[in-house]
């Protein structure tokens, strides 16, 4: 019996069509996308400084780099880029000053990022955030290869005593820009992207946090205020909910590195937590936004992971 994608791929294109007519058909749906998205290379003004000075301790150093959502792309304040409020967030949660810098670049690859950590050659940062992936699916680079970049990103870093957390690619498939079919496209290679990136980050020691959901059904619900003038970039209220799932998760790595088990946000009293395989644990993170992998270095390395479920308000 024939798969329902490929009886749903036959109605798109056409008993007698061909798959390079196909996609070329997607091609030009992407070409349409990109000029009603019109990205630019401008950049927001720089977050990089510290955040909490007058607090006690020697500053935690935080590196981001990746893409445009890590930039802060259509900000125009400092203090509304994810860098700066990273940093504001993190100070609070730490009580500690944090030294942010930002080495993200719009519309950067995975294969960029080797790239942007040479850039702070000398610096060690106790913390990178990663967030990177839209452009690997926009540009069709291979899931596979897109994972494997990554994984040797994020071996760099802990090689170098630095704790990784990765937001994952966000959900494509909700871009109003993105006209169908390429959007249902666009939705099933950002996801299975993710699925890829979990497994290869958390294998390599990293912590993975879900970003599917935000161009979910909040974005979707929301997209007034989630969603910049281009529709396609968060706002400042959608980079804050970005920002939200990923400072427990930096919080959590710095904590869980001076050994200690408590942490802002997740505790074993409110979260939910489960043991499985890095998998399974990937493809649960894909359906949850904000939820968190982490390799269990209890239970066999980096064949198993933990499940950190966001807990939702109310």
């Amino acid at each position: 019996m024939p798969r329902p994608r490929r009886i749903a791929t036959t109605a798109l294109i056409g008993g007698g069509a061909t798959i390079s007519g196909f996609y070329g058909f997607l091609i030009g749906e992407a070409l349409l996308a990109r000029k009603a998205i019109g990205t630019s290379d401008e950049r927001p003004p720089s977050p990089d400084g510290i955040y909490g000075d007058d607090l006690p301790g020697t500053p935690i150093r935080l590196l981001v780099i990746g893409d445009s959502a890590a930039v802060g792309y259509g900000m125009t304040r400092a203090d509304a880029t994810p860098s700066a409020m990273l940093g504001i967030g993190l100070a609070h949660v730490m009580d500690a000053p944090v030294e942010i810098r930002c080495m993200a670049v719009v519309g950067a690859q995975t294969s960029d990022l080797m790239g942007q950590i040479d850039e702070v050659e000398g610096w060690d940062p106790h913390v990178a955030v990663i967030v990177v992936g839209t452009n690997d699916v926009t540009h069709q680079v291979p899931p596979r290869t897109s994972a494997r970049l990554l994984a040797d990103v994020v071996r760099r870093l802990v090689a170098a005593d630095c704790e990784v957390v990765v937001g994952t690619t966000p959900d494509l498939g909700s871009v109003r820009p993105i006209m169908q079919p390429l959007r249902a496209v666009a939705r099933q290679w950002s996801r299975n992207l993710a699925r890829r990136q979990t497994i290869a980050l958390v294998e390599a020691g990293g912590r993975a946090v879900s970003l599917g959901g935000l161009l979910g059904t909040l974005f979707t619900e929301k997209r007034d205020i989630m969603f910049g003038v281009d529709r396609f970039h968060p706002s400042e209220t959608g980079y804050a909910n970005m920002v939200s799932v990923l400072i427990p998760a930096v919080a959590a790595s710095l904590r869980q590195k001076a050994r200690t088990s408590a942490y802002a946000g997740f505790t074993p009293s409110q979260t939910p937590r489960d043991l499985m395989s890095v998998r399974e644990a990937a493809a649960e993170a894909a359906q949850h936004a904000g939820t968190q992998v982490v390799q269990d270095e209890g239970h066999g390395g980096g064949r198993w992971a933990t499940v950190l479920r966001r807990r939702r308000a109310g």
